[in-house]
């Protein structure tokens, strides 16, 4: 009878250091009066039920977010995969497709996040691809990054060049590949495609972001999971010193396998990344965190349905989408606009 009391107490005991033994709270938050420097953040995804359409959320912190418009589209016109990058003129460009059977990319333009115009539609030739004239006519997540030192827009996106099968399905996936144009103004857009990478590897999702002296590529490997291919269906990064490449070949996963549509922002203090991406399809996001984008990475706590537990919390049914820091005067016009949704 006492080994069973005291077999109870300890369980009690390590019951309590188990509830107490949570992760921190993620670096890179501001502290008292300290003013960020990164004053807020917009969200711009589609959702479960919505698939493909333009929603937003909002955030003071990179950590906590907000739906927007009680959960209404913000903007009818617009279809695909959002992805915002704001211009050297200081304006606002959404890159988007009716479908990835589409033949162009639409482009579209705005002062403040609120109101968009169309701005120009892009339609590669995909067959005059150097080394990929056997590309179909697909195309997946425009994405746009503008390039500071070449004062160029670069827009990436992927195409494969095999259709899947009943027997193999999964081979439409693994020859995806990454293709990109340059353009000083996104109207007109300079010669044909040409793949990123040199290297021979299933690519989606493909963004690129420039910190300090290098490139980075932000990529899902495409390449199925087995246990002689462990980063397979995960978030990479590729690194190098031109926007162009060549690109290393991807650093170890970031994410844990079936994670895609990766988002980077710096936090509020600007010294820490948080990196998040979608368990896929749509169970639930990831945040992973590091100083440095050469790592190492660690994956916050969030979605455990305990909000003590829970370091970051997203809306319900997000899904891909984009995130950029945005100014607390942005962030108030956009509240005041559509209104923070009713929880």
């Amino acid at each position: 009878m006492k080994t069973v009391k005291n077999l109870f107490f300890l369980a009690v005991i390590l019951a309590g250091f188990s509830a107490n033994a949570q992760q921190p709270d993620p670096p890179g938050q501001v502290k008292g009066n300290e003013k960020p420097k990164n004053e807020a953040y917009l969200f711009a995804h589609m959702t479960h039920n919505d698939y493909g359409r333009l929603y937003y959320s909002v955030s003071l912190d990179g950590l906590h977010w907000e739906n927007l418009n009680n959960g209404k589209r913000v903007f009818e016109e617009y279809k695909g995969h959002p992805d915002i990058c704001k211009g050297p003129d200081g304006k606002y460009y959404i890159a988007g497709n009716t479908g990835d059977d589409a033949k162009s990319i639409n482009i579209w333009v705005s002062d403040d996040l609120i109101t968009w115009k169309k701005h120009a539609d892009y339609t590669p030739d995909l067959k005059s691809t150097p080394d990929y004239s056997n590309a179909l006519q697909r195309i997946g997540a425009p994405k746009l990054y503008y390039d500071e030192p070449s004062q160029k827009f670069i827009m990436t996106w992927h195409t494969p060049h095999l259709e899947g099968t009943k027997e193999d399905g999964e081979r439409y996936w693994a020859s995806q590949r990454t293709l990109y144009v340059l353009s000083k103004d996104l109207k007109t857009f300079e010669g044909t495609p040409k793949r990123l990478f040199d290297w021979d590897m299933g690519t989606i999702d493909v963004f690129i972001r420039k910190v300090g002296d290098s490139y980075y590529a932000v990529i899902k490997d495409e390449t199925y999971p087995t246990l002689y291919w462990t980063t397979g269906k995960t978030i990479r990064i590729a690194k190098s010193k031109s926007l162009l490449g060549p690109y290393s070949l991807p650093q170890q996963s970031i994410s844990p396998n079936f994670r895609e549509a990766p988002m980077l922002i710096p936090s509020p203090d600007d010294k820490i990344w948080y990196m998040y991406y979608e368990q896929y399809p749509g169970v639930s996001y990831g945040l992973s965190i590091a100083d440095n984008l050469n790592g190492p990475w660690f994956q916050a706590s969030g979605y455990t349905f305990f909000s003590d537990w829970d370091k970051y919390s997203l809306p319900e049914k997000v899904r891909h989408g984009c995130m950029i820091t945005i100014s607390k005067n942005e962030y108030n016009s956009l509240v005041k606009k559509f209104g923070l949704t009713k929880k």
